[in-house]
């Protein structure tokens, strides 16, 4: 089994390494992309809540959640987004799918461990602008960051768990630009390729305690340092014409190496506290702080564009009818909503690019054990058509499966 779960980890590696666009939003064109969810569809539909751990679930958010694990967890998520962009005068619509992670838990006694990959930037974006009337410039790009991580949790005690996890992050994204000139028979085309790599950690810690006779009280903190992501860059320019279906014939080319760089990605904070009655309802909130790094001017020079530090605010929760009913399946339906609302930390033009989403969702379950699939919805804004800038609205509908089973049983005789 477990060889097996290690080859769908390596294809999933190399599909997301070969096929990374999970946006397309223009956004994305700065630094290193849009910042995906690095959770689970369960965290998502609530909020994107880092806070929760259990014995049956992976929390991929916080590593202290592998020491929780009583049975074996694997889980797989994908996402299909809806999105409309506009700015002042015009709009345009589309929809993307992505595959966004895979991982598997294994509990062994007080300790637990996990492994698998997640995507964590995603670029992608086309872009026209019209710069008079002879001059033209077309703006494409894709990629992004991923990880591939090992983490460990420990149960200190009844009330205490602890975690550390290890990230190898990975990627590539290539910028490519276009100058077409009225009455010049050749275009310029200019592309950018970065592949990205680096290591990092992040510690966890989750507080659990019983503090009346049904009532709950939860406890969560992750940090994760701030660490240095190398860009190895190359660049090529290209004289080329344009074919009536959009192909691009070469005339002539030349490739140059860029210097390395290297990205200070910034440093993050997640403080979490919530409620709840065990196994029946939960509500929380969590706030995350990330100080300004030096990653959105990395790959491409604007001068009206900054990083600052960015912060999120997140509500969120479950209700469960009756976890253990005979008799009605929709009493053992975990159901989940939240909101969320963002300082995604990018300013352009002196203003800032702010981010909100309303999300809810549902945990079937399926098979034996405590297996379930869970299906979210968010509905979410980002940007603002004010200030010459572009807001995009989108609709996400985000599928996964939580598959429980139990690898390590103990064999008696009579």
């Amino acid at each position: 089994m477990i060889k097996k779960i290690l080859v769908v980890i390596l294809a999933f590696t190399a599909i997301i390494s070969n096929a990374q666009e999970g946006t397309s939003s223009p956004y994305s064109f700065y630094g290193i992309g849009i910042q995906k969810f690095k959770g689970t569809v369960e965290n998502r539909s609530m909020g994107g809540l880092s806070i929760l751990t259990d014995s049956i679930h992976l929390n991929l958010q916080n590593p202290s959640s592998f020491g929780e694990l009583q049975l074996t967890a694997y889980t797989v998520g994908t996402s299909y987004s809806n999105f409309n962009i506009s700015n002042e005068t015009e709009s345009s619509s589309g929809d993307i799918a992505s595959l966004d992670y895979l991982a598997v838990g294994i509990p062994a006694g007080k300790f637990g461990f996990g492994f698998g990959v997640i995507p964590i930037t995603s670029v992608g974006y086309r872009l026209n602008s019209v710069e008079d009337d002879d001059t033209e410039r077309q703006f494409t790009g894709t990629g992004g960051l991923n990880k591939v991580f090992l983490a460990a949790g420990f149960k200190v005690n009844k009330n205490l768990s602890v975690g550390l996890d290890f990230n190898y992050n990975f990627g590539n994204i290539e910028n490519k630009s276009i100058l077409r000139r009225t009455g010049v028979q050749f275009d310029t085309r200019e592309i950018t390729s970065s592949n990205l790599s680096s290591f990092s950690v992040s510690l966890g810690v989750n507080y659990k305690k019983m503090i009346t006779e049904d009532l709950e009280l939860h406890a969560s903190v992750v940090s994760t340092p701030s660490f240095g992501l190398t860009a190895e860059g190359s660049r090529e320019l290209a004289t080329i014409v344009l074919g009536n279906n959009g192909q691009e014939l070469v005339a002539e080319r030349q490739e140059t190496e860029l210097e390395d760089r290297e990205i200070d990605l910034p440093a993050e904070v997640k403080f979490g506290s919530g409620i709840g009655k065990p196994k029946k309802w939960f509500v929380g909130a969590e706030y995350v702080y990330m100080d300004s790094g030096d990653n959105m001017n990395a790959l491409f020079v604007q001068d009206n564009v900054e990083s600052k530090s960015a912060s999120k605010f997140k509500l969120g929760g479950y209700y469960l009818p009756k976890y253990n009913s005979l008799t009605s399946y929709f009493s053992r339906v975990v159901y989940r909503a939240g909101f969320r609302y963002e300082e995604t930390g990018l300013n352009i033009n002196g203003n800032s690019i702010d981010e909100f989403g309303i999300s809810f969702g549902v945990g079937l379950p399926v098979g034996r054990l405590f297996s379930n699939a869970n299906i979210g919805f968010e509905y979410g804004q980002r940007g603002t058509t004010s200030f010459g800038l572009v807001k995009e609205e989108f609709f996400n509908v985000s599928l996964s499966l939580s598959l429980n089973d139990k690898w390590f049983r103990k064999i008696k005789f009579n």
